[in-house]
């Protein structure tokens, strides 16, 4: 049976994060298309399978998971030795990864959120931007950015020197959620940070 992934039918946030890892693991899959413009999320055929109505969530033979970052753990560990490794084995090397991971939630995805809530939600709710708001929102991303530029100096990556999830992870959400900033808004960071986001986004799963 063909993995199904429910989600949106662009690539966009946790649905677009789940298909990059499921490219990266070169896993073939279903896309169900969620109208999320419309509340197909709310229906409750989709409740049954996310209590929350939301997307993105997986079918994998019978097997239903939700959650974004829950489903790319799942999908790296089921297909350890397919495609691209994506959690390291070593218990230190994982420990290191681990930690990357807990900062892009707990601190880039948190800040990118809200400047994306500022500046792309109200506008494609046709509501004004609280552009001092966004200001000091971006200036606080950028803060964070900072830390990232002296983490990279010292490794290629956020978890250290190869590729994985927790860089990924970045994927889901700052390109759209930093369109105020321009589209070159994380390359016109730090030289660290500009050589990390670029390396990232030429991958050939994304865009």
């Amino acid at each position: 049976m063909v993995l199904k992934l429910y989600g949106v039918s662009y690539a966009s946030g946790g649905t677009g994060l789940v298909a990059m890892v499921l490219a990266e693991k070169q896993v073939p899959f279903e896309l169900i298309p969620i109208d999320i413009d419309n509340g197909e999320q709310k229906r409750p055929d989709h409740v049954a399978k996310n209590p929350f109505g939301q997307v993105p969530v997986i079918d994998d033979d019978g097997f239903v998971l939700y959650e974004g970052r829950a489903i790319c753990r799942y999908l790296a560990e089921k297909y350890t030795d397919q495609g691209t490794p994506l959690i390291p084995s070593n218990l230190r090397d994982k420990a290191l990864f681990e930690q990357a991971a807990s900062v892009e939630y707990s601190s880039s995805f948190p800040q990118v959120a809200k400047v994306a809530m500022e500046n792309v939600i109200k506008k494609d709710q046709g509501l004004p931007v609280d552009e001092a708001v966004l200001g000091e929102e971006l200036a606080k991303l950028s803060t964070v950015l900072d830390i990232y530029e002296i983490i990279l100096g010292k490794q290629r990556f956020v978890a250290g020197n190869e590729f994985t999830l927790a860089d990924l992870f970045h994927l889901c959400f700052v390109p759209s959620g930093i369109r105020q900033g321009g589209p070159d808004f994380m390359a016109r960071r730090g030289p660290n940070v500009t050589r990390w986001w670029t390396e990232i986004t030429s991958r050939p799963t994304w865009g």
